[in-house]
Order: C-alpha cells, then sequence, then structure tokens
C-alpha cells in the first residue's frame, strides 16, 4: 500500500476532518441545546430555532470546506 502523497489524497482527508468538524460542532450544538431545553421548558421554541440555524452555518462552513478540498484536489 503506497503511502497517501497525492493532491487527491490530502484533499480527500481535507474532506473528511472537515466532515469530522462539522459533526462536533453539531454534536455540540444539539447536546447544549438540550441542555438549555431542560433547564427552561418555557423558552423551547427560541432555543430549537437558533440551534437550527447554528447547524445551518456550521453545516455550510463544512460544506465550503468539502468544495475547497476537492478543488484543490
Amino acid at each position: 500500500m503506497e503511502p497517501v502523497t497525492t493532491i487527491t489524497g490530502i484533499a480527500a482527508i481535507g474532506a473528511g476532518l472537515a466532515a469530522i468538524g462539522a459533526g462536533i460542532g453539531i454534536g455540540k450544538i444539539g447536546g447544549s441545546a438540550m441542555e438549555a431545553m431542560a433547564r427552561q421548558p418555557e423558552m423551547h421554541g427560541k432555543i430549537q430555532s437558533s440551534a437550527l440555524i447554528l447547524a445551518a452555518f456550521v453545516e455550510a462552513v463544512a460544506l465550503f470546506g468539502v468544495v475547497v478540498a476537492f478543488l484543490q484536489g
């Protein structure tokens, strides 16, 4: 098995790191939102909508990272 030294291999690693980062970010957002809703149930709607917007921002940044990684490859 030859080592990953090509630009395509490095781009794939970059895309994978972007996906992992997005997963961690969305997990933290979801966990914090659930904790906040447990502490203040009356704020459920505002917390949920804020969490969805933040998750969309994290996904957009991750998608940008994946596109840049594959454009370089």
